[in-house]
């Protein structure tokens, strides 16, 4: 069996444990490999019902095994040239993580890069919930070892701090749905059995927490919950503060607001986070660090830059410094956002509608959707967008008024459920029928949402951006005339995201259809909205929806009711917030133009 010590590979064997299983096939992997038939033991089984071991120094990448392999359990990737040592690993032919990023002492600190490339792994090693292997994977990493493996450095300082005891870290997990089943009892007796600083009326009340503070923690909302969660991170004394995915759940204004409190914090402490919404991060992080590799074989921590430059290396596609491509296609925004102009006839129209569920009403002024348009949704949490999703998919009935005609409807759900007891593929094919083997679903909605590599998983098995990305492919390969998506970002990486939008873009153009997209990534609604709706109220009490209108009157009204303005960034175009009370922020706000200069 291959160690740590042996010959550094140039390519990385990923088997997939789950998806592999020796006793139904005929060992394919082993008996068409090239190296094998020629006497070198590059696949081995050890026992003819165990499942096969690929010796990576022996094997020359022809990527034969991973074609043949009927349960498409095998990957066989590539290392670029300087990758460096092993930090730590999970097992044979298993990830492998290679670099660590850095902290800095009064700044906020963020590591960029697609899910599957170990961001959550780095954090929890800096956390000291993972001592680090060095790459030996067959015993316990070694403390002692792990500081000298990076004596010298600012990370040798850092692990000798933390593990001696003398450095406190807190890490906030980014599961944050489970916290009700490993957590009993009121918000306010949680947060106060973690408070060690004495600061949580004043955390509590800058997060917006003081009205759900004698909730149960099970009645708690996705947003409740990820603000319950950083609090308690918040309150907690330490040094260092590690946030594993800030923005899940939460709406535009809670990520402003969150953010402005991080950033006073980290001027007394160490931070770090892994984020995903990019106009957060942007405007969040002083430093970020870039990850590269592929998703569940290896990652490497590439060197810190700027947010500005990191992110538009992201968008690019290509990290310069390391001269590494991470994407076969650069991200574009176009300065023309908000005078983009759709010339297609009305296909759905309506006014005067309302809906009472409880203790919220929402009423709507009068709005129509064209053919081959894309209207995003914006508005704080509470305010009635999935509500009039619902109303408009069918799900639920008004109380006033109606929409002018039946359409055929595709609806995703904000929650999405894997309660599905067959594969992804069997959801596919079930769902879709016929439609599941035409070559436009397959060329433009299922690759690049990579829904192949999830064909044989069970759909109880997948994960949230999985699951997330199969069901956006089973709504847009729905015929219809309207499609309704409700929070397509949440729990996608950025590289996703992004992806997403562009599949969402060129369906509807493609298809000369029409779609309404509920989301609080600002990106993301900039990318692929002709026209907004705007919701407003108060949140869980009222909420009312005007539109859909142009990008400019749509974005100045709710930016600025949450109280932010934008600007395009030169090199990339792509939007980004106005530090508080820049020249460029004053001035934007004296002309009511807070969606970007008209000159712009």
């Amino acid at each position: 069996m291959e160690t740590a010590s042996q010959v550094i590979p140039l390519h990385v064997a990923i088997l997939d444990r789950e998806k592999c299983h020796p006793k139904k096939c005929n060992h394919e992997c082993q008996y068409y490999c090239p190296p094998v038939r020629s006497g070198t033991p590059t696949i081995e089984f050890v026992d003819y019902q165990d499942q096969p071991l690929i010796n990576e120094p022996l094997c020359i990448g022809c990527g034969i095994c991973v074609k043949r392999c009927p349960f498409g359990a095998i990957k066989i990737v590539s290392l670029p040239e300087e990758h460096g040592e092993t930090l730590h690993r999970f097992g044979v032919n298993a990830f492998r993580l290679y670099s660590l990023p850095a902290l800095e002492e009064g700044k906020v600190t963020a590591i960029l890069g697609k899910n599957g490339l170990g961001k959550t792994t780095a954090l929890n090693i800096l956390s000291g919930v993972t001592v680090p292997n060095i790459g030996n994977f067959d015993r316990p990493g070694d403390k002692d070892e792990v500081i000298e493996h990076f004596a010298g450095s600012v990370l040798g300082t850092y692990f000798k701090g933390l593990y001696s005891g003398k450095k406190k870290v807190v890490l906030k997990n980014q599961y944050v749905d489970k916290i009700p089943v490993v957590t009993k009892g009121k918000v306010s007796e949680i947060l106060e059995a973690a408070d060690e600083t004495s600061r949580l009326d004043f955390i509590s009340e800058r997060m917006g927490l003081t009205s759900v503070m004698s909730r149960d923690i099970k009645e708690c909302s996705g947003g409740e919950l990820q603000k319950v969660a950083i609090a308690a991170t918040l309150v907690r004394e330490s040094d260092t503060i590690l946030i594993d995915e800030m923005s899940s759940y939460l709406d535009i204004g809670d990520r402003v607001s969150i953010s402005l409190l991080i950033q006073e914090i980290a001027k007394e402490k160490s931070i770090m986070i892994v984020e995903h919404d990019l106009a957060v991060l942007d405007w969040l992080a002083d430093v970020v660090y870039p990850v590269y590799g592929e998703p569940g074989a290896f990652g490497i921590v590439a060197s810190p830059r700027t947010s500005s430059r990191a992110i538009n290396s992201f968008l690019e596609g290509y990290l310069r410094e390391e001269n590494v491509r991470i994407r076969e296609y650069p991200i574009r925004f176009t300065s023309r956002s908000w005078k983009r102009t759709v010339a297609g006839n009305v296909i759905l129209d309506w006014q005067d509608i309302s809906k009472t569920l409880g203790d919220f009403k929402l009423t709507s002024s009068v709005g129509s959707i064209k053919s081959s348009e894309v209207i995003g949704c914006l508005g704080r949490n509470g305010t009635g967008k999935t509500t009039f999703a619902k109303l408009m998919a069918g799900v639920l009935d008004p109380d006033k008024g109606n929409f002018s005609s039946k359409l055929r409807i595709a609806y995703k759900p904000q929650y999405i459920y894997s309660e599905y007891s067959g594969t992804s593929e069997e959801l596919l094919r079930t769902s879709l029928k016929s439609r599941y083997e035409e070559n436009f679903n397959r060329a433009e909605i299922f690759r690049p949402l990579d829904t192949e590599e999830l064909l044989s998983t069970p759909v109880t098995d997948l994960s949230g951006g999985e699951l997330q990305r199969l069901s956006i492919a089973v709504t847009l390969a729905t015929e219809a005339d309207l499609y309704l998506l409700d929070e397509p970002s949440a729990h996608l990486d950025s590289s996703y995201r992004m992806t997403a939008a562009k599949v969402i873009r060129r369906v509807m153009e493609n298809n000369r259809k029409s779609a309404l997209v509920i989301d609080h990534d600002l990106y993301f609604i900039d990318l692929i909205s002709d026209e907004l709706m705007i919701f407003s109220g108060e949140p869980g009490q009222s909420g009312h929806s005007l539109g859909p209108m142009n990008m400019k009157e749509g974005m100045n009204s709710f930016l600025s009711s949450v109280g932010i303005t934008f600007r395009r960034d030169g090199q990339s175009g792509r939007p980004r917030i106005n530090k508080p009370g820049s020249s460029l922020d004053k001035q934007q706000r004296e002309s009511g133009e807070y969606y970007y200069l008209q000159q712009q």
